[in-house]
Parts: C-alpha cells; sequence; structure tokens
C-alpha cells in the first residue's frame, strides 16, 4: 500500500498498565518509523484522552503500540470494532485469552500444545504441597501481566509466600508454573509466518524486567543455533500454539526447549515490545526487514472486525 491508502493513523501508546513506561517507548518508535515513510501517524495516548477524542479524530486506521491492561487484553480491541476502525494484532478472543496464562494453558492442554505443569493459587493454597507437586525451582507468576512483572523464580518452598504475595498485587490470578531447565527461545510471528528463532541468555537468575530492557550483558543469539530442520519444527509449533488461541495478523510466541529439545510453550505476546532491546523487530531485521518497513507491514495487516480470528488451528 502507498502511504496515503493507509490514511490517518493512530499509534496507540502509553496506557494505564504497568507496561506503560515499555508501551510509550515502543511508541514513539513505531510513530517515528510510521513518519519516516511519509504516513500520517498521530500519537494517541488513551490514558490522557478518551473514547470521544478518538471518535473525533477520525482515524483510519489504529497502530496498537500498547502492552498489558487495556491495550493487550481486548479493551482497546472492542472499542475499535465498535468505532469500525481497523486496528493491528489479534481480535478480542485471541487478545483475551493470549493476556490470560492460565487461559491460554488450558486451550493449549485441550489441543495438545506441549506448556509446562502448573496450578492456580489462592491466599488458601499449600505452598508447600504445590512445591512438591510441581517441583523446585518453579514459577510463579501473575496470569494477565507482560514483561515479566511481578514474577518470581522460586528456588525454596519457605519463599512461596512472599512470591505469591508480589504476583497477587498485580493480578488476582496467580498461579506457579514448573521450571523448564534448557534454553529460552522465541518466535515473532509476521503475517502469520515464523520469523527466525532468537536465542536468550541472561546471567539473572531468569529473562526479567531489567534482562529485558535495560541489561548490559543479555545476549540475543540469531541464528538460534539449532538444525535448520529443528528450527522450522518449533517454528510450526509455534504458529499453531499462536493461531489456536484465535491469535492473528503478528506477535510472539515464548518457549523453553528442556534438554532433551522437547519445546515447552509458555506464553502468547499480542502486541510485542518495539524498543530498541525488542525481540520481533531483531528477528525481522535478520530476516531482511528493516523496523521502519516492519511497521508499515504490521500496519498493513490491520483488520476489520469479520477477519478476526480467520487464521485458527
Amino acid at each position: 500500500m502507498s502511504a496515503p491508502a493507509f490514511g490517518k493513523v493512530a499509534v496507540l501508546m502509553g496506557g494505564r498498565s504497568a507496561e506503560r513506561a515499555v508501551s510509550l517507548k515502543s511508541g514513539e518508535r513505531v510513530l517515528a518509523a510510521l513518519k519516516a515513510k511519509n504516513i500520517d501517524a498521530r500519537a494517541f495516548d488513551p490514558k490522557e484522552r478518551g473514547i470521544d477524542a478518538l471518535m473525533a479524530e477520525r482515524f483510519d486506521r489504529a497502530f496498537i503500540a500498547l502492552h498489558g491492561r487495556y491495550g493487550e487484553d481486548g479493551s482497546i480491541q472492542g472499542v475499535l470494532e465498535l468505532l469500525g476502525i481497523p486496528y493491528t494484532g489479534s481480535g478480542v478472543l485471541g487478545s483475551a485469552l493470549a493476556m490470560d496464562k492460565w487461559r491460554t494453558k488450558l486451550v493449549w492442554q485441550a489441543c495438545g500444545v506441549p506448556t509446562p505443569r502448573s496450578e492456580l493459587l489462592t491466599k488458601a493454597s499449600d505452598f508447600a504441597a504445590v512445591s512438591k507437586r510441581l517441583g523446585l525451582p518453579l514459577m510463579v507468576k501473575p496470569a494477565k501481566e507482560g514483561s515479566s512483572i511481578g514474577m518470581t523464580k522460586l528456588k525454596r518452598a519457605s519463599d512461596f509466600a512472599e512470591a505469591y504475595a508480589l504476583a497477587a498485587n498485580y493480578d488476582g490470578i496467580v498461579i506457579a508454573e514448573s521450571y523448564v531447565e534448557g534454553t529460552e527461545l522465541t518466535a515473532g510471528v509476521l503475517d502469520n509466518e515464523a520469523l527466525p528463532l532468537i536465542r536468550l541468555e541472561t546471567p539473572r537468575e531468569f529473562y526479567d524486567y531489567e534482562a529485558k530492557y535495560a541489561a548490559a550483558d543479555t545476549r540475543y543469539i540469531v541464528p538460534c543455533g539449532l538444525p535448520p530442520d529443528a528450527e522450522r519444527a518449533i517454528q510450526d509449533e509455534s504458529l499453531r500454539a499462536f493461531r489456536v488461541l484465535g491469535c492473528s495478523g503478528w506477535g510472539r510466541v515464548d518457549l523453553m526447549l528442556d534438554r532433551s529439545g522437547k519445546p515447552y510453550f509458555l506464553e502468547v505476546n499480542t502486541s510485542p515490545g518495539m524498543t530498541d532491546h525488542s525481540l520481533v523487530p531483531m528477528a525481522a531485521r535478520h530476516a531482511g526487514i528493516s523496523f521502519e518497513d516492519l511497521c508499515v507491514r504490521i500496519l498493513g495487516l490491520a483488520r476489520t472486525a469479520d477477519e478476526a480470528g480467520a487464521h485458527v488451528g
């Protein structure tokens, strides 16, 4: 599509989630990239301006650079569908399911997508018993947060209550998940095709918020080092994990490869980061796609409500 064909584009950024700061960084980079391609792109922060302003601006398309609650959970997608504004990323259902790690797991288990064993936690849970059933170490995480916010890698059962309290501070649904020892991989998805896998290495306990956005010693390895056939198989399974949730357009699938080479899928991000540390732009660059061209391609995938969830299974 030519730049004028996109019309007036809202780059939605910021918002009200715990990932606001990251979203602002993503949105600013996307905005600059679209403007560099002569697209009439405008910043729009839903925390600062309401739905009435979104309507009054008469946008032709929306690029969602929001992360976390109210931006990645189906909320803004529903608003845009009601307003008839085509938007980037997954629809209401795919966004809502992928944002909820617990329900993501339930769908994956029903469809045979391998994912680590997990349990739903409450304040009344017998943390010692959960530790025995899942084994240590394990991950304790809020179900509906991104960027590893509120997550703990638990090594001692005696620290369970503290880890639960941290996660519960961010979400009422908290899960414990078996920790998979092995290689951390991520698969970017663009136009329902998998980008080259990236292997992540950090000296920290796990790939946490600091490792993602600030640390200078995080290593991003692409090509990931797997034989081509093994990488292709994981890419194919990543696409299936993405699609069975009703996700479409673009996104990112995170997984662990255990020491035997078996993949275990962790989560899907339907509005991944677009910062200078972010993974989808990195994978796209390795595939020969510049950041500016990536943003234009994503914008070109902006869909209407009728196209939501078109790629399933």
